[in-house]
């Protein structure tokens, strides 16, 4: 893909050196890492943490009051008010990430399929591979770096 050629002589070097799946593995790893990071440094974690221990408390009082509809519907128009907060600034890295890993996606696309698409691990193609490894390295990355 011309859009994408300009990545070429960072990443082909990369993926020629290491064997297949590792390189994809570490691609994985390290594109996780810097989601992970713009994750923690573009929200305010503070009060991601405040709305979601907020949540937590009016759950639990929601859980206290199932015989009582009109405060159990109180509660709920509470959660989903912090629910809201809670997602617009989840929202501000998905919007500064999407690009530059659209143009990613599009460059392993490539990759992969000037190799004719080959199965990379236990037969499952590239992107199954990348989403199975890079959800587990996100998981383990905010409980290190506590992000909430």
């Amino acid at each position: 893909m011309a859009i994408t050629s300009f990545l070429d002589p960072v990443f082909n070097p990369f993926m020629s050196f290491i064997p297949s799946p590792w390189n994809l593995i570490i691609f994985s790893l390290a594109l996780s890492v810097a989601l992970t990071l713009s994750y923690k440094y573009i929200t305010n974690q503070k009060l991601m943490k405040e709305l979601k221990d907020e949540m937590k408390i009016y759950q639990n009082e929601m859980k206290s009051q199932k015989d009582n509809p009109e405060k159990m519907l109180d509660m709920q128009k509470k959660v989903m008010e912090k629910n809201m907060k809670y997602m617009m600034q989840s929202f501000k890295p998905t919007l500064v990430t999407m690009i530059p890993v659209l143009i990613l996606f599009a460059w392993l696309r490539g990759y992969y399929v000037a190799l004719g698409n080959p199965a990379v691990l236990f037969g499952l193609s590239w992107i199954w591979v990348y989403i199975i490894f890079s959800v587990v390295f996100s998981m383990v990355l905010r409980k290190l770096m506590k992000i909430y």
